[in-house]
């Protein structure tokens, strides 16, 4: 859930960051110019920060299950970034949008590999692309979407939801879709 957070220490009192909340459900992360900060939503005091985007963060998200120990930021500086919240310090940096990153996302899936299980990360971007990463490894994106170029015009928010099957398919009830909302208003669903 995005939500706005009032930045205490603003003296015009402003509206001006992007929230998650998640966490052990007692705190807010939000993100601003090169910053992401958790705050305590009781004593409303920051309890830890990170620094590493060099400008606007636009979208925050904290993990869950295996990755509840992170967070995943996107941002004006074209790049995604993994941050371990215990150490806080920055895990990982996803480079290959070649414009703005509007949203963020933990994705169900999972890659099975000589390793082991590796979780995959997706990123949409004003560069009218959704993004797949493996969090193992930066190198290489593993998977993208490429936006409608006639009506899209950046992909500004995106989640995974489950839509429920026609009657006549097997076993499963639910399909896992990716849904995705575009700068000039379509949103779209992949199946």
């Amino acid at each position: 859930m995005l939500l706005s957070v009032n930045n205490k220490n603003d003296n015009n009192n402003k509206m001006n960051n992007i929230g998650v909340i998640g966490g052990n459900g007692y705190t807010i992360c939000s993100g601003s110019l090169g910053t992401i900060r958790i705050w305590d939503i009781e004593t409303t005091k920051q309890f830890n920060g990170f620094k590493g985007h060099v400008s606007y963060v636009n979208s925050v998200k904290y993990g869950s299950n295996g990755l509840a120990n992170t967070i995943l930021s996107g941002s004006n500086d074209k790049s995604v970034r993994l941050w371990d919240i215990r150490s806080g310090k920055q895990i990982q940096v996803f480079n290959g949008h070649t414009h703005w990153v509007y949203a963020v996302e933990y994705s169900p899936f999972v890659i099975k590999n000589g390793i082991g299980n590796s979780n995959v990360i997706c990123s949409g971007s004003i560069d009218n692309t959704i993004r797949f990463w493996d969090i193992r490894s930066n190198k290489n994106e593993l998977y993208m979407i490429k936006g409608d170029d006639g009506e899209d015009y950046g992909i500004i928010c995106l989640t995974f939801t489950k839509l429920k099957k026609k009657e006549n398919t097997k076993n499963a009830t639910y399909d896992l879709n990716l849904c995705y909302g575009s700068n000039y208003g379509p949103i779209r669903i992949w199946g």
